[in-house]
């Protein structure tokens, strides 16, 4: 079984300064209230006795599986596939507006595109990244991933979850 959980709240007080400009916003940690909220998530029982955590290469992913390693005794695999949606599915960095008009968009047409324009990657091509990295962790009984909203919801095609929220997925459902 797996468990996502979403990352807890990020701190994106230097966004477009310094070196957190373009894919440098990735850079950015959690504030201590999402701290605050994966230790509190840590002590949910289904993360307990869990055979490792999976986590995105983001800093925000990787804090929040530094928290949750230290609370549940568990080691961390980073696991570049399971980084967040993109605006721009070319890896090309997008400005903040063409970002959001995408994500918009993606929202809207519900992660489908209906152009063949359409940069943004689509939720079927967020699945099929995602769990072919699952995949690879199949044997284990239990993976905690720390990882993204986005990533999440276009994986198991349930709800936007919040910071910190945790959701099972059965690698068999898909």
């Amino acid at each position: 079984m797996f468990y996502f959980i979403r990352h807890g709240e990020p701190d994106y007080s230097e966004q477009n300064t310094k070196i957190f400009q373009g894919f440098g916003v990735h850079l950015a940690g959690l504030s201590e209230k999402g701290a605050a909220q994966i230790k509190a998530s840590a002590q949910d029982s289904r993360l307990s006795r869990a055979d490792i955590i999976l986590c995105s290469p983001y800093t925000r992913a990787v804090q929040t599986a530094a928290i949750l390693s230290k609370e549940l005794g568990t080691d961390i695999s980073i696991e570049t596939d399971l980084h967040e949606w993109l605006a721009n599915k070319n890896y090309i960095y997008e400005d903040d507006e063409t970002a959001q008009r995408a994500y918009e968009e993606y929202r809207r047409q519900q992660g489908i595109h209906t152009s063949d324009t359409q940069l943004w990657e689509e939720a079927q091509s967020v699945r099929e990244r995602v769990t072919g990295v699952l995949k690879r962790y199949a044997s284990y009984k239990k993976v905690v991933v720390a990882c993204h909203g986005m990533m999440i919801q276009a994986t198991t095609g349930k709800h936007h979850p919040d910071y910190g929220e945790i959701v099972a997925f059965d690698l068999e459902t898909v």
